[in-house]
């Protein structure tokens, strides 16, 4: 992993990371294809259930426009693997549990629950080109009407 922070029309540091189904995914498995990476906070949350569950129903679509999905979270493989069987997703799920690709993307972020304040993933979204050139962020998301933004997006 690197210590370099993707940025905006500029190439995406090269990274790997461990995910679902046993595999180790690196950026550079995706030449020739988008990538869409969104990253959110929790397995079996009710937020990032929905937000997964859009992803799956537009799963389709995504491919048609040549677009594979990952989700990251800090979640556990195992973790990860239960949350991916129990809502038949179809993309995998990579597991960022030393948080370098939270901080590859800049996605660690101060929120608050309860009053208390505690360091987290802000829900974001990142479009990567057939090159590996970051084309689109979204950061702050909403769940409701997302993935049908993100798919809009992509031409």
């Amino acid at each position: 992993m690197t210590d370099k922070i993707a940025v905006l029309n500029k190439k995406v540091p090269a990274f790997k990371q461990n995910a679902t189904g046993e595999k180790v995914i690196k950026l550079s498995d995706y030449a020739g294809k988008k990538l869409l990476l969104y990253f959110y906070p929790k397995d079996n949350t009710p937020g990032c259930t929905t937000e997964g569950q859009n992803f799956r129903d537009l799963h389709e679509k995504f491919q048609e426009k040549n677009t594979a999905v990952l989700g990251v979270s800090r979640d556990s493989i195992k973790k990860h693997e239960n949350f991916k069987a129990k809502h038949d997703f179809p993309f995998d799920l990579l597991s960022d549990e030393d948080e370098a690709l939270c901080q590859l993307f800049d996605v660690i972020k101060l929120k608050k629950l309860y009053g208390k304040e505690y360091l987290g993933i802000e829900r974001s979204s990142f479009l990567i080109d057939e090159k590996g050139v970051l084309r689109h962020e979204w950061r702050k998301v909403k769940v409701k009407g997302h993935a049908e933004q993100v798919l809009d997006t992509i031409s």
